[in-house]
């Protein structure tokens, strides 16, 4: 069963923000990566215990191809994206989300 995605804000800005970097770096690059993320949050969505636990019950899925987590709180029906995090970001950022 997939559950539903949510996404808190500040999540929803950063995956914005980044896409729109990455397509300013090549045209239809923004595009590549807004398709890894989705494809590593419907990875989640589909078995969020597979993942690992970063902190608490938040766990964390790489994004393929580019240096990205995605971090989110499964819960009963649905999960909750708490960022989607650059890896040379300090880890505090997505860690006040919780």
């Amino acid at each position: 069963m997939t559950l539903a995605v949510v996404f808190r804000r500040p999540a929803l800005r950063e995956f914005q923000a980044a896409a729109l970097w990455y397509e300013a770096q090549r045209f239809g690059l923004g595009s590549e990566f807004e398709s890894e993320v989705i494809a590593a949050i419907e990875a989640a969505a589909e078995q969020p215990l597979r993942f690992p636990r970063m902190l608490r019950e938040v766990r964390c899925v790489r994004v393929r191809r580019f240096p990205y987590s995605v971090f989110f709180l499964p819960e009963a029906t649905r999960i909750v994206v708490l960022s989607v995090f650059h890896a040379r970001r300090s880890p505090s950022i997505w860690q006040a989300r919780i």
